[in-house]
């Protein structure tokens, strides 16, 4: 076999160890999202209009004001970035070109 398959069978075996519990010396990470985010407070902290900021974050602005009126609420990757625009916005305002 090549060597290039064997890296990949090495490397699958070890990932099948990992699932089971075996110790391998993988190093695991563990995110921490909050359950719920104040999408109105950061943006009131950010003093944008919910059009500014809906254009700005690549929000719809119907899925903003659901958000902030408690019909809905943010899930997934947009809980994700929301909790980073709260954090350090000015990261991803560099990041998005602002």
């Amino acid at each position: 076999m090549s060597e290039i398959g064997d890296q990949i069978i090495a490397s699958l075996e070890e990932a099948l160890a990992d699932a089971k519990g075996e110790p391998t010396g993988l190093l695991h990470h563990v995110v921490m999202v909050p359950e719920a985010v104040d999408v109105k407070g950061i943006r009131g902290r950010l003093g944008m209009s919910q059009s500014q900021f809906a254009r700005t974050f690549g929000f719809r602005l119907g899925t903003l004001q659901n958000w902030e009126r408690g019909h809905r609420r943010p899930e997934g990757a947009a809980r994700v970035l929301l909790t980073v625009i709260d954090r350090r916005p000015e990261v991803v305002l560099e990041a998005v070109g602002v």
